[in-house]
C-alpha cells in the first residue's frame, strides 16, 4: 500500500514502509563477497563508460506549447471553454491503445517524443515503427528513448531508422554495449548488479507537445491483443491539453540525461541511405499485410485534429496533475530519494473517505502497507485489490514477495482479487480473450472520484528502483469508468476471491485429511462455483518456483 511513504506531515511515520528492512549482515556480507568473487573472475570486465554528456548528443527540447500547429489549433477553443483543465481518454482496449498511438503519429506535424520501457520489433512494434518513420518522412522530428534491459542488441528496424535525419533512438542506463561481447554484458549482470536493478519504467508517447498517451502498456504484440499465446490486459489514458508540457518536459529531462545514450555509439550496426531505404520499403509492405488484420487503421480514417475540432474524439476534460520520478533516481541513487508518483498516491490513499480500488499486477505490500491498509479499513474505507494470480502472473518471484502478505491484508479487512489466466469473452479488453491472460494495468481509484494511472506497481521496485510516472485524474466520470472495469475485472468470472478459511472450511478439511489451509480462494467456471485450498491452476513447477524464491533474500528487488 502506498501509504507508507513520507510525507510533509508525518515523514517519520511513513519513511520506510516500502523501504525493505536493512538486510542481515551475514546477507550483507555474503553478497559483497560474491560480487567481489565476480569482479575478480573477470578480470576482463568493461571499464564505466564515460557519461553520455561525453558523446556528440546535442541538448534538445520539447516543441514550445504555443507553437502553432493543427493539433495545437484544434484544442484552443476546447481549453478555452475548460480553462485550467485538459482532456482525457482512457484507452481500456488493446486494438484501440494500438490504434491511438498510429493516430497520434500520424497526427504530429513537427514532434513526436516516445519513451518506453521495452520496445520490440515485432508485428504491432513494426507497424508503431512505421508510422514514427511515416512522421520522419514528413519533417516530423522524432525522439524515441527506451530503456536497456535486454542483453541483445537493438534490433535491426531501430538501427536503420536511427540513420533517419529527422529520428534519434537514445538507450537510457545502458547495461552494456552491442559493441561489447556477451561475456563482457554478462559480466556486468555480476559486478554491477546495483546499475543493472534499476530500470526507466516509464511510458509515454507525446505528439507536438498537446495530445500524449500514457499508462502501463509498452510497445508490443501483448500490449495491444496481438499476441496468440499471452494477452496482458491492461490501461492506458490519452491526455490533451496542458497536461501534455508537464509530460514532455519530464521526458526532456530524461532525453537529456547523462545515462541517456546516442544509440549510434551503442550499436555495431551502421547503415548507409540504401539501407535506410530497404527498412522503409520492409515497413511499408508490412503495414500493408498487417495493418488491417491487426486493426491499426480504423482511426486513422479521420485525423485527430478534425476529431477534436468536432468534439468526436471522446475527451473528458478535468482537473489533473503529472508525477515523475527525475533521472536522478538512477543517475545519482540516495535512500532518502521520495519518488514523487508514489507520495501522490500516499497522501490521496490517506485521504480516501469511501474505498480505494488498487490494480497492480505486481504487488508487495510489506508490513507497513499492511498497517496503512488497516488504518483506513479500521474507519470504514473499503480497499479492493486486484493482483495478479500465480497461474498468471509473468513474475512468480514476485508472487513470492507478495503470498505471505495474504494473510495479514485480510485479517485487516482488505479484499483481495487475483487475476485468472484464461479469459473466454471474444473481447480484447480488461477481462480478455481467449490467450493465456495476465494482468499488466497500473490504476488507482480514490472514492470513484479521482483516477490515477500510470507505470508504477505498488512494490519497493516501483518505489525505490525504477522510474515511474503517473497521472493523477479528477474526474468522477473517469473514475466512475475504471470503477466498472476494476467491478467486471473481479468477478468470479474473470477473477479468484480469495478469503480467510472459515471455521466449516477448516472443519471439512480436517475431516478429509487434507492440509489446513488459512486461505481460500473461489471462483465460477460455466456457472459453477469452485473452491480450492491451493494457488489454483498454478501447477507444481509454479507453486515449487514460489517455495524457492520465498527463501532468497531478494525482497528489496521485486
Amino acid at each position: 500500500m502506498p501509504g507508507h511513504h513520507n510525507q510533509n506531515d508525518d515523514a517519520q511515520q511513513h519513511k520506510h514502509t516500502f523501504r525493505q528492512p536493512r538486510k542481515p549482515l551475514t546477507w550483507e556480507s555474503a553478497r559483497h563477497f560474491f560480487l567481489l568473487l565476480c569482479a575478480t573472475a573477470f578480470l576482463t570486465a568493461c571499464a564505466t563508460k564515460p557519461p553520455a554528456t561525453a558523446f556528440d548528443r546535442p541538448i534538445s527540447h520539447a516543441l514550445p506549447a504555443t507553437e502553432t500547429t493543427a493539433l495545437r489549433t484544434a484544442l484552443a477553443p476546447l481549453e478555452a471553454a475548460h480553462p485550467g483543465q485538459s482532456g482525457f481518454r482512457v484507452l481500456s482496449n488493446g486494438t484501440d491503445a494500438l490504434q491511438m498511438r498510429i493516430a497520434l503519429a500520424r497526427a504530429a506535424t513537427k514532434t513526436l517524443d516516445m519513451q518506453y520501457y521495452i520496445a520490440n520489433e515485432d508485428t504491432t512494434g513494426k507497424l508503431l515503427l512505421g508510422a514514427a518513420l511515416y512522421a520522419a518522412d514528413h519533417g516530423v522530428r522524432v525522439r524515441m528513448l527506451v530503456d536497456d534491459l535486454n542483453f541483445k542488441d537493438i534490433d535491426r528496424v531501430m538501427a536503420g531508422l536511427n540513420s533517419h535525419d529527422n529520428i534519434e533512438i537514445r538507450v537510457f542506463n545502458p547495461f552494456g554495449s552491442a559493441q561489447e561481447g556477451m561475456f563482457e554484458r554478462t559480466t556486468n549482470l555480476f559486478t554491477q548488479i546495483g546499475h543493472f536493478t534499476r530500470r526507466m519504467h516509464n511510458k509515454a508517447m507525446i505528439a507536438d507537445n498537446q495530445l500524449a498517451i500514457v499508462g502501463g502498456r509498452n510497445l508490443g504484440d501483448e500490449y495491444f491483443s496481438a499476441s496468440e499465446t499471452l494477452q496482458f490486459r491492461d490501461l492506458d489514458v490519452l491526455a490533451a491539453g496542458p497536461i501534455t508540457a508537464d509530460i514532455s518536459a519530464s521526458f526532456d529531462d530524461y532525453w537529456n540525461s547523462s545515462i541517456s545514450y546516442p544509440l549510434r555509439v551503442l550499436n555495431k550496426q551502421k547503415f548507409d541511405q540504401q539501407e535506410l531505404d530497404a527498412t522503409r520499403d520492409d515497413l511499408r509492405a508490412h503495414w500493408r499485410t498487417n495493418a488491417d488484420p491487426y486493426n491499426a487503421k480504423p482511426l486513422n480514417a479521420t485525423p485527430l485534429a478534425q476529431q477534436i475540432a468536432n468534439e468526436s474524439l471522446g475527451l473528458t476534460w478535468a482537473p489533473a496533475e503529472f508525477k515523475a520520478d527525475s533521472p536522478d533516481k538512477i543517475e545519482n541513487p540516495s535512500p532518502d530519494y521520495v519518488s514523487p508518483p508514489m507520495q501522490r498516491l500516499s497522501e490521496l490513499m490517506r485521504d480516501a473517505r469511501q474505498d480505494f480500488l488498487i490494480i497492480s499486477p505486481y504487488f508487495v505490500p510489506h508490513e507497513g502497507g499492511v498497517k496503512a491498509a488497516g488504518e483506513l479499513t479500521h474507519r470504514g474505507v473499503r480497499i479492493a485489490v486486484l493482483t495478479n494470480s500465480l497461474a498468471a502472473t509473468d513474475a512468480v518471484a514476485v508472487q513470492a514477495g507478495y503470498s505471505p502478505f495474504r494473510v495479514p491484508l485480510l485479517q485487516q479487512g482488505v479484499e483481495l482479487y487475483e487475476f485468472k489466466p484464461q479469459q473466454d469473452t471474444p473481447t480484447a479488453r480488461l477481462t480478455g480473450s481467449k490467450s493465456r491472460a495476465s494482468l499488466h494495468a497500473k490504476t488507482y481509484v480514490i472514492d470513484h472520484k479521482i483516477l490515477v494511472i500510470g507505470s508504477m506497481n505498488l512494490d519497493p521496485r516501483s518505489a525505490n528502483l525504477n522510474t515511474e510516472l503517473a497521472l493523477v485524474i479528477h474526474s468522477p466520470p473517469l473514475a466512475e469508468q475504471v470503477a466498472q472495469i476494476f467491478a467486471r475485472a473481479t468477478s468470479p468470472e474473470a477473477s479468484y476471491r480469495v478469503t480467510l478459511a472459515d471455521d466449516t472450511q477448516l472443519a471439512y478439511l480436517h475431516s478429509i485429511g487434507a492440509p489446513l489451509s488459512p486461505l481460500v480462494w473461489t471462483d465460477t467456471e460455466d456457472g459453477i462455483s469452485r473452491t480450492y485450498i491451493f494457488d489454483p491452476q498454478a501447477g507444481l513447477y509454479r507453486n515449487a518456483l514460489t517455495g524457492l524464491f520465498s527463501l532468497l533474500p531478494v525482497n528489496a528487488e521485486l
